[in-house]
Order: structure tokens, then sequence, then C-alpha cells
């Protein structure tokens, strides 16, 4: 129980009036104070201390003698009833009985008032030990408080309240020893009304008989609180740990002030903690170990080796475009369909199976590595094979290159099917000569990858092809464990109009069963319905099989790891969770790695290794750099370029990059405008250099951690050259059309060509017909005449930019 002290109380018993306590709360702490207010611990606190200060002492030896009156006062409790002097006494001192029908003036003739002086001085010491000067004035005057102090009601029934402030036996010793008292209220002796059912005779017994029953509480409520037992976890709030403990959440916080910690009833503090407060209150610590809903809801445990059964092998078809992968996959699905399949597929759900020799192999069929990419970056490695596509009479083109550097960051088994053989331009050597520069060195040459001739116009090595994945699934022994809940990813989802949520699945473990309740990501659902490919409904699905499935509650995200659970309510808090979680990520500050930031983290020791994407408008330029910057390597980062190019940096190089948290580095190239987006919205961080020795320095000081002060260009618009005028007196002119953005007299001009930057340069004139302008904005033509370059075409775009110095 908290006894609350009001203000007036206070300067009852300080002997001071109300308004000089309300100012010096005023001007301590800015808040205007009543009468009535209650005062805080910091409150009291200060004035204890101000009023303490006036009644400070040099000795106190001297102070204790020069206070006889209080040891005066104590002798003489039972002259008090020597007050009512109105009646009449004896010589003796006996008071004689008035007869019944007489008044009492004969009491005013006795000498009743004259022996008040005769008491000790009426200098008395308060609380504080400080002189009062009371005036001979009329008993009412010490009456008058008391009318207060009977209206004070102080319960004390509670289990917390401290009985010392009221107990008359210690107000008298410290009155005795006029011992001030610091932080602590005690009433004036006089002021106190005894507890009732408390009799006027034998006063110390009785109260000898209360300390003795408020002791026995106190160990009573020790030994209580020694025998309780919390459990208490990680990380808890101040409120929790209170209510956990029993008491109140000030009591913990003060104890947490003690240990010199400042926290509020919301605030966490971790167990250390925590444990050092619950000891404080004479409590056994058990600590608590706490399950996620992850560990309650999906199987943990390790398969057993017995339990382990084959598997078909997942195979994605990668490759340039227009080199055959769509007619390689159509060749194999129309040629070695399922058995029951003969009508041929009659719904393409992004996945299948097909047979050959008895044994079952699982196509992905996704766009190419774009799908592969983002699911690697998901986490969901879902293929185990990677049939590379080139055509025997283009050869390695930069898509393939591009799906060699994704397959090998996967750690995936490359096997090379060369198509189109059926070409006279066909040229399959000079394939496998290609492939030698990108570490592929066919089984021929004394290498490991599998290269298989094929042509999907008229079938010729389809069965070769199939019976190398086979093969090469034997060599890995795929296994997977089908006697447990299922677990395998999300290839792709849509929103139908019938069916709600529909999500083409690949189980990887376990059997999935038709009603089973899934989580996919932030999605749970129960599987209302199960297809394969040709649309034929299945009550089961084994390792390894592609299902459409529907009975989401929503459109999952492709690469999403899915689990078959029992338990629909945890599910659905886990998803729940995640979607909590999903967006704090998203609103937090998580910062990719840049040039910017990658001392600090080598610092940190989050990074051992940077990786780099080169585009270069030149291969000689583009290998240049990588040999340079592969040179910058040392003993605590390790630079890595993953992938080079020539041309633009376009969607398929932020993918990559966003992947494996690499850089992506352009010498003499630009972005394009979907790149440039992406690279955006994913925080993948674009460098454009047109000297290869600026690249390498960039690196090399990011390494170090001495980045310099840049110049960056703040892009203004982008010009699209529709017409070429000439002129012999002005020179050439390039007629416009803002695409978007806008371009200034001031901009600077940087003019691409397919891609390839071409020079910079300044702008000359900028004209609108005939009038000249300052800015022409998007939407609108103009004329631009350049300073230098006349070499314009149509079709070129020119970038309107400026150039500004800015400090990270």
């Amino acid at each position: 129980m908290i006894i609350k002290y009001k203000l007036s109380d206070f300067a009852k018993d300080m002997a001071v009036q109300n308004k000089q306590v309300v100012d010096l709360l005023n001007g301590k702490f800015g808040e205007v104070k009543k009468h009535t207010t209650p005062l805080s611990e910091a409150e009291l606190d200060f004035l204890f201390e101000h009023f303490t200060r006036g009644a400070e002492v040099a000795s106190f030896e001297e102070y204790l003698a020069s206070a006889p009156a209080p040891a005066a006062k104590k002798p003489e409790p039972k002259p008090a009833p020597a007050a009512p002097a109105k009646q009449p006494s004896r010589g003796d001192g006996r008071p004689v009985a008035a007869p019944a029908g007489t008044a009492a003036p004969a009491s005013a003739n006795q000498p009743a008032k004259p022996k008040a002086p005769a008491a000790p001085p009426p200098k008395k010491r308060d609380g504080l030990g400080r002189v009062r000067i009371r005036d001979d004035k009329p008993e009412k005057e010490v009456v008058a408080p008391k009318r207060e102090v009977v209206t004070r009601t102080i319960d004390t029934s509670g289990a917390y309240v401290n009985l010392d402030k009221f107990n008359d036996k210690y107000n008298e010793l410290a009155s005795t020893k006029n011992v001030p008292t610091q932080n602590r209220r005690k009433p004036a002796p006089s002021r106190q009304k005894p507890p009732r059912g408390r009799g006027k005779g034998a006063p110390f017994t009785k109260k000898q008989e209360t300390e003795a029953e408020r002791l026995q509480r106190i160990q009573l409520e020790k030994a209580r609180k020694a025998q309780l037992k919390v459990s208490i976890p990680d990380e808890i709030t101040v409120g929790d740990l209170a209510a956990r403990l029993k008491v109140t959440a000030p009591q913990v916080i003060k104890k947490l002030m003690g240990l010199g910690v400042m926290a509020s009833v919301s605030e966490v503090v971790d167990f250390d903690t925590a444990a050092t407060v619950a000891e404080e209150f004479h409590a056994k610590v058990e600590r608590e170990v706490r399950v996620t809903i992850e560990e309650r809801l999906f199987e943990v445990d390790e398969d057993d080796p017995k339990d382990m059964v084959a598997r078909p092998p997942v195979v994605v078809v990668m490759g340039h475009v227009d080199h055959g992968k769509t007619s390689i996959l159509d060749a194999i699905r129309t040629t070695h369909v399922a058995s029951g399949e003969a009508g041929g597929i009659t719904q393409h759900i992004g996945a299948y199976q097909i047979e050959k020799d008895g044994k079952k192999i699982t196509f992905l069929d996704t766009p190419g590595h774009e799908a592969f990419t983002s699911m690697r970056a998901r986490g969901a490695n879902l293929t185990d094979i990677a049939v590379l596509v080139v055509a025997a009479d283009d050869g390695i083109m930069p898509q393939t290159v591009e799906s060699i550097n994704h397959a090998k960051a996967a750690g995936v088994t490359i096997i090379v099917a060369v198509n189109k053989i059926d070409k006279e331009t066909a040229n399959v050597e000079k394939v496998k000569q290609q492939l030698t520069e990108y570490e592929i060195v066919p089984e021929e040459w004394g290498g490991d990858t599998v290269v298989v001739p094929v042509s999907a116009h008229t079938g010729q090595g389809i069965d070769d092809l199939l019976e190398m994945i086979n093969l090469t699934a034997d060599v890995k022994e795929l296994k997977a464990n089908p006697n447990r809940r299922a677990k395998g990813a999300v290839i792709e989802a849509r929103l139908d109009k019938g069916q709600g949520p529909v999500a083409t699945i690949l189980v990887q473990k376990g059997t999935l069963n038709k009603g089973d309740v899934v989580i996919a990501g932030t999605t749970v659902g129960r599987v209302r319905t199960m297809r394969d490919a040709a649309g034929t409904q299945l009550e089961t699905a084994g390792p390894s099989t592609p299902v459409e499935i529907t009975g989401l509650t929503d459109v999952p995200a492709a690469g999403d790891l899915f689990d078959a659970v029992e338990d629909e309510r945890l599910a659905r808090e886990l998803a729940d969770q995640r979607s909590d979680a999903a967006r704090e990520e998203q609103l937090g500050s998580y910062t990719k790695v840049t040039l910017d930031n990658l001392f600090s983290q080598i610092e940190a020791g989050e990074k051992k290794e940077l990786a780099i994407i080169v585009k270069a408008d030149v291969q000689g330029s583009a290998e240049a750099i990588k040999q340079s910057l592969e040179k910058l390597s040392n003993d605590e980062v390790r630079v890595k370029v993953i992938h080079t190019g020539v041309g633009a940096i376009n969607k398929s190089d932020v993918m990559l990059a966003g992947a494996s948290g690499a850089i992506v580095i352009g010498f003499n190239v630009r972005p394009d405008p979907v790149a440039k987006a992406d690279a955006a919205q994913d925080e993948v961080e674009l460098r454009m250099y047109r000297v290869i020795y600026d690249a390498i320095d960039d690196v090399e000081n990011a390494m170090k951690g001495m980045l310099a002060p840049k110049i960056r260009e703040v892009e203004q618009g982008r010009i699209e050259v529709r017409q070429v005028f000439k002129a012999s007196n002005i020179g050439t002119i390039a007629g416009c059309y803002v695409l978007d953005g806008f371009v200034t007299r001031g901009s600077k001009i940087r003019i691409v060509r397919d891609g390839i930057v071409i020079t910079e340069d300044e702008i000359k004139s900028l004209r609108r017909f005939k009038d000249d302008v300052k800015e022409v904005a998007s939407g609108y033509e103009c004329g631009i005449g350049l300073e230098k370059f006349n070499d314009i075409k149509e079709g070129d775009i020119y970038e309107s930019f400026i150039l500004e110095e800015y400090r990270d």
C-alpha cells in the first residue's frame, strides 16, 4: 500500500506555510502545486534536503547539550490533568467538589493560569530539530490543529504500510536524542491519534505486542517471497517482470534504479538484470526456454538414412534467346509424356514430369535464368541439373554466359545441349572450344561436363540427352524421405477468377496429401484440389513432384518455401508474424554493399568477399577490368568478378547482382530504364566509368576506407533524336523529343547509341521552333545543338544531366 503525503501535511509537519512549500516546488520543478497535491519521492527528497540544510549545526555534541527542554518534558506525562484548573482546590492539591446547587464562580479565583508559566519554557523543537517559538496564548491555539489530525485516516491494514512512521515509541526516542531525520516524515507526538482499541492504561505493553506482531508478519512475508519461483526469458518487460514477482511496477523500477538501470514499465531488460531484481525480492529464478512457433510447427529432426529413397532429378533449361530452349522442351514433352497422358498436355502449370526407361525426370518450365536467379535469391535452390542450350550455328552468346554464371553460382551440375545440329552452318567443335573459355571442359576433352548434340526440329539426340540426365542423377544419388510432412517451394502463383489463388509447387521432401494445411511465406491454406501438369486430380504427391494446388488465402511469391503443418491456428499466427517482420524489414534501414559502406562492413567482419559484375562496350575492356580488379584481393577481402559482359546494363545484370550481393560496374555503357528502375528498387549499386583506372582506384580506395568526396551526376531527362538537320553556318541540329524528365540550357548531354556511350558534350543551343528557351519539359519537341559533336544519327538517345559535388 502506498501512503499519499499531501503538500499541506508536509507543511504542517515542518511548521511552515503552504505557500512557502509551493514556491519551492515551483522554482525547482516548474509545476504549479496545490495544497492537496500528493508529493512524489523526488519532491520529498528535495524538500527534506532544503529544510534540513537550514537546521545544520557545526557540532552535534553541542547541539545535544543545548536541548534540555525535551528531557524536562519526558518525566511529567501525568501533570496534564492539572489542566482542569477551573475546579477549586484544597490545600493539599486535591480538587474540591462543588455543591450541586452552587455556581462555579469560585473557580475563577483559583490560580489556574499562573501555574502554566511554571511549566518548561514554551520553546519546542520540531521534527527537524528547529526551535519553535510558541506564543503564550490560550490553549485553543494548541487544540486547533488537532481537528485536522482527526480528519486524517491512516489505513494500517495493508501489507506494505511502514508502521515506523506512526510508532510513538520511536518518535519519543528521536525527540529525546534530538536526532534530525532525513527523507522521512515523523508526525509530532502531540498530534498523533491513538490507534483504535488501545487503552490509556499500560500503553507500553500494547505497543510491545504490536511490534512483535509486525516483526512476525515481516518474517512470514520474507519466507513466502523466498519460496516464490519465477521463470524469466532472455528478455522481459519491466511490467511483465513485476507481474511475475507479484509486486508493483514502481517497486521493480526502484530496484532497477538501485542497479543503475533507468527503465520504464514498457521497456525491456535482459535476463541477467531481471534475475538480479528477482533475487532482491527473494525469488528463486529459473531461465525460461521459449519454443518458437516454427519449432512447434515444423519437423526439425534429420531424416533417417533408412527412410531415404531415390527421387527424380529436377532439371531447368537455360540458354540464350532463340537458341531453342522451348523447342527442346516441346520435343521432350511430345515424345516422352508419362503413361496415361498420350492425349498431350492439357494444361501448362510451369513444371511437368516425363518418363525415360522407367525413371521420372522433373522439368521446370521457367523463363530462363530470371526465375532461376530470383528463387536462388530467396534461398530456394530447387534444381539439381541445369541443361545449357547452345545453338551450334551461333555459339556462345551473352545470355549463354549469364546462364553459365548463374548455374555456377547456384552450384548445380551443367549439361550442355548443342542444338540445331541439323543446320548446314552448325559447328559443334567450335562450341566446345568456346565453352572452355568459361571453364566448362567437355568430357571428350578430359573434362567433367557432358555435351550432347541435339536437334529439337528432327528429334535427334533427345533420347541421348535424357539418358545423360538420368546418368547424372544416378551419380548424384538424389534421395528424399517420403514418410514425413511435405516441404518444398513455390514455382509460380497466380490469381484465378474462378478458383482464387492458384500455386504451382514442387515437393522436395515428404508427401503432400489432399486436405493438408500448408503455409507458404505469409500465406496459409488447406489443400482443396491438387492436379498434375495434365490436369489429373491427385490425392498425394511425393518428392520431386510438381503439382498445382488451390485453397490458399492469398497468392504466394515465387520462390517461397512451403511446409505442411498440423496446427492451422499456429500456422496462421506464424503467417501474421512473417507479415509483420516483412513489413518492418521493408521499412527498415537495411543497406546492401556499396563502395561507400564497403570498408565499414569489412571492419565489422560482415564482408569477406566483394562480388562485382563488369559490363563494358567491348570484350577487351571487360577482360582488362576483370583482371585488374581481381588483383586487388588481399587477406581481408577477396574481389571476385562473377560476370563480365558487353553492352548496356540490363535487367538480368541487376537480378544477378541482387541475388549475389554484387556491385555493377559499367565502362562506357549505360543501364536501360528497366534495369535502372530495378536497381533502385533492389538497392543495387550501379557505377559508371569512362576511364578504367578510375574504376580500379575507387574499388581499391573503398577497400582501404579512403573514398574521397565524389562528383555525382544528377539525371534530368532522356531525349530521343528523331531528325537531323545540317546547316553550314550553325552546324548540326538534332530535332529531338523529350521522352521523360526535362532538359535545360545548362545541362550536359551524353550521347548513347545502342546502349553504348558515344561521347559527352555541352548544349550550344536549345530552341523550340525559332525561339531560344531555357528548359523543355517531357512530351515536347525541341532543337538541340551541341558544342563539339556533330556525328549525330536518328535514334540516338541524349541523356541530360548536371554534375554536383557531395560528401558521404
